[in-house]
């Protein structure tokens, strides 16, 4: 049912950003709605990878990102922010103090302030020109996200790409497959530097091939039933590798979607924003997290929780202009309650 709702801060996006941004508002008294297109809370986290290691939040050695939402979600429980989930924002009227977001289930929320956490935006893999993908993508043989590593045990995998989807994956494999082939065009990978070697020191005792410099060329199998890969090199020198799983990692395709038509500036589809408030073009629109840009930015959760702490603050002063904010740290506020 569509729900209508009156809060302090409407957020859009309901990944790690956007989760903490609920924490940071709840800190200073300030209600806050979650906003998000997918049915669950995590953004690309609980989405596309559940299980991945995530190696830089502080205080956490090693967190899988499945975890970290969980987490993140206990942290905002005492603020309740109500969660609109399965929903995509539609429309937005109005102006700083006094905006209205319309969502395609028929909800209307009443906001003081807007804060975009909505990651990549709409996001989907960006998929290989190959013939007869769709039939191999519907019996299971392709995927573009890796949920389970279980799901994988035994199985001959291709993986194709040269970024940290790729490499990560690569290496998480390890032990679970049977056989792992990472495909790449060049023998340099995208990788976070540890990454890319380790995955040559995998390669060295047996436990991946690199199949370098090769690119997907076809699929070969029957109704679906992924029997071999074919790769091919510039040269147009082939090779089959057989393979029950294909994993294609070239990255996700951005969609603002009806964002990208509320007047706000743009810069290679993300929004441009000032470094100290986040505050995009718009006055009392804010944007934080990977959809973010400005000078220095860098595409890190652990950027995103410090932009989600400053925007917080510099909306408190948009949704209550009258109200001095005095600074406290958590151990002498503690948590307040709303």
């Amino acid at each position: 049912m569509p729900e209508t709702l009156h809060t302090d801060v409407a957020i859009v996006g309901a990944g790690p950003v956007g989760l903490f941004a609920a924490f940071e508002c709840g800190m200073l008294k300030l209600h806050s709605v979650l906003i998000d297109a997918l049915a669950s809370p995590g953004g690309q986290c609980a989405a596309l990878y559940p299980e991945k290691p995530i190696y830089d939040i502080p205080a956490q050695p090693r967190i899988e990102a499945g975890e970290l939402i969980s987490l993140l979600e206990r942290q905002i429980a005492p603020f309740h922010p109500p969660h609109l989930l399965g929903r995509r924002v539609e429309r937005l009227d109005g102006a700083a103090g006094a905006f209205t977001l319309g969502t395609d289930a028929g909800d209307v929320v009443h906001a003081g302030a807007i804060l975009l956490a909505a990651g990549a935006g709409a996001f989907g893999p960006n998929r290989p020109p190959l013939a007869g993908l769709a039939e191999y993508e519907a019996a299971g043989a392709v995927h573009y996200y890796v949920r389970r590593r279980e799901d994988l045990r035994g199985r001959r995998v291709v993986i194709a790409g040269g970024g940290d989807s790729a490499v990560d994956w690569a290496l998480a494999l390890r032990g679970i497959a049977e056989a792992i082939f990472v495909v790449h065009r060049r023998a340099k990978f995208r990788a976070a530097p540890e990454s890319a070697e380790q995955l040559a020191q995998a390669a060295r005792r047996g436990e991946v091939e690199l199949v370098i410099p090769y690119q997907l060329h076809a699929l070969h199998g029957s109704d679906g039933r992924l029997e071999s890969v074919e790769v091919a090199t510039v040269e147009g020198e082939t090779r089959r590798l057989a393979a029950d799983r294909l994993l294609p990692f070239f990255g996700l395709s951005m969609d603002l979607g009806p964002i990208a038509d509320w007047g706000l500036a743009l810069e290679r589809h993300h929004i441009v924003v000032a470094p100290a408030t986040c505050q995009t073009s718009v006055p009392g629109v804010f944007a934080i997290g990977d959809v973010a840009s400005y000078p220095g930015k860098l595409k890190l959760i652990l950027q995103g929780f410090s932009e989600a702490a400053m925007a917080a603050h510099a909306i408190h002063a948009v949704v209550r202009p009258d109200q001095a904010l005095h600074f406290e740290y958590s151990t002498t506020s503690g948590i307040p309650t709303l």
